[in-house]
């Protein structure tokens, strides 16, 4: 699992699994999913994430499991 932030694009890319990205869907306005053959999400993207939520600070991201 991989995740990216693009400070020029102001993008956040959750890439799942290494699959190759057969199709990709916008399933709201800036969110975008990208499926694989088997037609499973092998990563999302958001865009805008700074104008969605400004107090979002992607240079300390952490990952929490339970």
């Amino acid at each position: 699992m991989k995740l990216q932030y693009d400070e020029q694009a102001d993008a956040l890319y959750l890439r799942l699994d290494e699959s190759k990205v057969v199709d990709s869907q916008e399933v709201k306005p800036g969110v975008v999913l990208d499926y694989n053959a088997r037609d499973e999400i092998v990563a999302i993207e958001i865009l805008g994430l700074k104008r969605r939520f400004p107090s979002a600070d992607p240079s300390h991201l952490q990952l929490e499991t339970s």
